[in-house]
């Protein structure tokens, strides 16, 4: 029974695109200076201001002593760390240690344990940029349909590796015969010998034609010479 083997080039397609994705992820990481740079919004609490499914660019290397009322910031919340969350900074509610309280744009009010107290420890990233509705992707993206892409475009690549096999192989009889061989030696060697003697006939012919040109005009030079010792 035949194994399925992935072809090689498959396999080297598929690292090649997990290596550059890591290397971007990586360079994003570095440029925005926080371990994702990126954040969907999932509650209307910023509501005109950000939608939901809005992506933000969270800019981390923004300084934390930096932030003013008025900013936008990504932090987890402070009572447990186990949620992300974008307000508006309200307020400054300590200078040292710096303390901030935020507030959802749509709230009506800062609800303790999550807008406050914010501190260092708690801060994400400054909002830098704002996607409108690029969030919807992620929904688009989520399982099985992720899968079912991923399938694809492992299916594309093992195809386009099976084509290309194909390809090479009509390839091979179509090339030229190989001189090494001792059959297209010969055939080599009897298409030289028919040039040779082709050569060889059309120089006999030339050879031929000269004489008769030659001949014909020792002829006429004969003639020539008759002709006048007649009317001498």
């Amino acid at each position: 029974m035949a194994k399925n083997v992935i072809p090689k080039g498959v396999i080297k397609d598929i690292v090649i695109v997990g290596v550059g994705v890591l290397v971007i992820w990586l360079g994003l990481q570095a440029a925005f200076g926080t371990q994702n740079p990126f954040y969907v919004v999932a509650s209307g609490s910023m509501i005109p201001v950000l939608e939901v499914y809005d992506v933000l660019v969270v800019q981390g290397h923004e300084p934390f002593e930096d932030i003013e009322i008025g900013d936008i910031i990504v932090f987890n919340r402070p009572s447990d760390h186990n949620r992300v969350i974008v307000h508006r900074v309200v307020s400054i509610i300590e200078d040292s240690p710096k303390t901030i309280r935020t507030q959802g744009d749509a709230n009506p009010g800062s609800i303790p344990g999550t807008d406050f107290p914010i501190t260092e420890e708690e801060y994400i990233g400054k909002v830098a940029h704002i996607l409108p509705q690029v969030g919807y992707i992620t929904q688009l993206l989520k399982p099985p349909v992720n899968y079912v892409i991923i399938a694809i475009v492992i299916g594309i690549m093992i195809v386009k590796q099976f084509t290309k096999k194909k390809d090479k192989k009509g390839l091979e009889f179509t090339n030229p015969p190989d001189s090494e061989n001792p059959e297209t030696v010969e055939e080599l060697e009897d298409m030289d010998k028919i040039a040779k003697d082709s050569e060889y006939s059309k120089h006999v012919e030339e050879s031929k034609d000269v004489k008769d040109e030659e001949s014909k005009d020792s002829e006429e030079s004969t003639e020539d010479k008759k002709t006048d010792e007649k009317n001498d």
